[in-house]
C-alpha cells in the first residue's frame, strides 16, 4: 500500500465541537443524503443494543472490491489493487490511530458494508448462485467528518473531524463551517410525506413451491447427517420510482430499529431495518447477539400475548437458537483469550413492529494484539444467517438458492481508528440499483421445520419492506 498517495498524512488529534439541534436525525442527514457516499447508521429504537447514531460525510478514502479486486477512490486520483480485501483494511487498521476524546463509541474511521459472497475469500466454497447483481463485495469508505448523536441527549449533535494537512483536502474549519450550514438549513417536510408513485408487483427468485422443495432438500441433508441447520432465502425484485432517501424514512417509519442504515454509495443505495446485532467491540470486549425463532407480531394485545408465549415455549425455535449460539461460541472463541467466552443471557424475547424474535447474547475477551478485521475474518459471515456446521451450510445455500445473496447477511456498520466496531447482521435490508429495489427473507430451517409455514415465515418479516414499496 502505497501510503502517501493512498492515505493522506492523518494527524493523531481529532478536532470535537458539540451545537445544539433538538432537530430528529433523520432531518439532519436529510441535507446530507443525497451527497455521494454518505451513510448514516441509525438508533431508531432504544433496546439495550442502541443508543448512538452516526453519520459520515466528506470521505477522503473509497474502498470497493469484487473478489481480490480492488478499486480506492481517494483525493489523488482512482487506483487498482489485486489484494486481499480483509489483509488491506487490516493494514489501514494497523497503521492508523487515531484518539477518541469524544464519550462516543465512535468519530473517526469508516462506514460501510461486507456483503455475504466475501465468504468466498474465506472459504474454498462452490460457486453456484448466479451473480447477477454485479455488486462490489465490500464498499467501505473512510470520513474525515462524524456527526454523533446520543439519543438519550437528543437535544445536541457532536462534529468530530480528523485533521488532514494534505493538498486536495479541505481545512477543517471549511468542514466544521459546511456541517453548520446544512445543519442550520433543516426544514420540516410537509404533511404529506411521500411521493405518490405507480406501484409496481413483486417478483420473487422462487415460486411458493420452488421454496417449499427447496426446504425439502435441506431437511433432506438434515437427516442424511450432513448439517443440523440452514438458513434458506427467499430474494424479492420490484420497480420503485421513490427518491431513495424517502424510501429510507418510509421504512423507518414502518419498522425503526436499533441497526437502521442508509449508505449512499454510488453502486448502489443500502436500505435497512436491521434488529441484530453481529459484532460489537468496546475496550477488548467483544458481543455477539444471534438471533433465531420469529412469529409475526398479532393484531391486538391478546393474539400478541399468545404468540409470545407460543416462541418462548418453543422447542423448535429453542433447539435453532442453541444450535447457534454453540456456532458463535466457537467463532468468538477462535480470537478470544481462552475461557472468557461467556452466555450472557440465554434466550430473551425482542419485540419488533413487525414480528417478535427471541435473542442470545455472547460475550468475551480478546487480547490487544487482536483487531477488529481479524475478528471479522473469524466470524464472518454470522452463523445465525448460514446454519450449523457454518460451511457445510453455506455450500448448500449455495446450491439450493438461484441468486447470490450480495449485501444480504453481509454485514453493515463501522470500524473506527480507536479500536471500536459495531456491525449489524445485514436482514431486513434493501438494495436499490437505479430503478430496481432488492429485498430478500429467510429463516433457519431444522429437522421437524414446516415447509409450508417456512414459506408464510418469510412473508412476515418482508412485511414491511413490502409496506415501503405499496407493493
Amino acid at each position: 500500500m502505497k501510503k502517501n498517495i493512498i492515505l493522506p498524512q492523518i494527524k493523531s488529534n481529532l478536532v470535537t465541537e458539540t451545537i445544539k439541534c433538538a432537530k430528529p436525525t433523520e432531518k439532519i442527514f436529510q441535507n446530507f443524503s443525497e451527497m455521494t457516499d454518505t451513510s448514516l447508521l441509525n438508533s431508531s429504537l432504544t433496546q439495550d443494543a442502541a443508543r448512538f447514531s452516526f453519520m459520515g460525510m466528506e470521505p477522503f478514502l473509497v474502498i470497493k472490491g469484487k473478489g481480490t479486486k480492488l478499486t480506492l477512490k481517494t483525493k489523488n486520483g482512482t487506483f487498482s489493487l489485486k489484494q486481499n480485501p480483509f489483509d488491506f483494511l487490516k493494514k489501514i487498521f494497523d497503521n492508523v490511530r487515531v484518539k477518541n476524546p469524544t464519550s462516543f463509541p465512535f468519530s473517526s474511521g469508516g462506514i460501510g458494508y461486507f456483503a455475504y459472497d466475501l465468504k468466498n475469500i474465506l472459504e474454498d466454497l462452490p460457486t453456484f448462485s448466479k451473480d447477477d447483481l454485479l455488486l462490489p463485495d465490500i464498499y467501505f469508505v473512510f470520513y474525515r467528518c462524524i456527526l454523533a448523536r446520543d439519543n438519550s441527549h437528543p437535544d445536541k449533535v457532536h462534529i468530530n473531524v480528523l485533521d488532514i494537512d494534505s493538498p486536495g483536502h479541505l481545512k477543517t474549519k471549511e468542514i466544521i463551517s459546511m456541517v453548520k450550514d446544512g445543519l442550520r438549513r433543516i426544514r420540516l417536510r410537509d404533511k404529506k410525506i411521500y411521493t405518490k408513485k405507480p406501484v409496481h408487483a413483486l417478483t420473487s427468485n422462487f415460486s411458493r413451491t420452488g421454496y417449499i422443495k427447496a426446504v425439502k432438500h435441506v431437511i433432506d441433508y438434515i437427516h442424511a447427517g450432513d448439517i443440523y441447520q440452514a438458513c434458506l432465502s427467499q430474494r424479492f425484485k420490484t420497480k420503485c420510482y421513490l427518491p431513495p432517501y424517502e424510501l429510507y424514512l418510509k421504512l423507518n417509519r414502518l419498522s425503526p430499529s436499533p441497526f437502521s442504515a442508509y449508505l449512499n454509495f454510488e453502486n448502489c443505495k443500502v436500505i435497512s431495518s436491521s434488529p441484530e446485532l453481529f459484532l460489537r467491540l468496546r475496550e477488548n470486549i467483544l458481543e455477539t447477539r444471534p438471533m433465531k425463532g420469529t412469529r409475526p407480531r398479532g393484531k391486538n394485545n391478546a393474539e400478541d400475548l399468545a404468540l409470545k408465549k407460543d416462541l418462548m415455549k418453543s422447542p423448535k425455535d429453542a433447539a435453532e437458537l442453541a444450535m447457534i449460539v454453540d456456532l458463535e461460541r466457537n467463532d468468538l472463541g477462535k480470537v478470544s483469550v481462552p475461557g472468557t467466552v461467556k452466555v450472557v443471557e440465554r434466550k430473551k424475547l425482542e419485540t419488533y413492529p413487525t414480528v417478535f424474535q427471541t435473542v442470545s447474547v455472547i460475550k468475551s475477551r480478546i487480547s490487544s494484539a487482536t483487531g477488529p478485521i481479524d475478528i471479522v475474518k473469524a466470524a464472518f459471515p454470522g452463523g445465525s444467517i448460514t446454519g450449523c456446521p457454518k460451511i457445510r451450510a453455506m455450500e448448500i445455500i449455495d446450491e439450493l438458492e438461484p441468486t447470490c445473496r450480495s449485501v444480504y447477511t453481509g454485514a453493515t456498520g463501522y470500524i473506527s481508528f480507536h479500536g471500536t466496531m459495531d456491525l449489524n447482521v445485514a436482514i431486513r435490508t434493501m438494495i436499490m440499483k437505479k430503478n430496481n429495489v432488492y429485498f430478500q427473507t429467510g429463516g433457519g430451517i431444522v429437522a421437524d421445520s414446516d415447509p409450508a409455514k417456512e414459506y408464510e415465515e418469510t412473508l412476515h418479516k418482508a412485511r414491511a419492506m413490502m409496506e415501503a414499496l405499496g407493493a
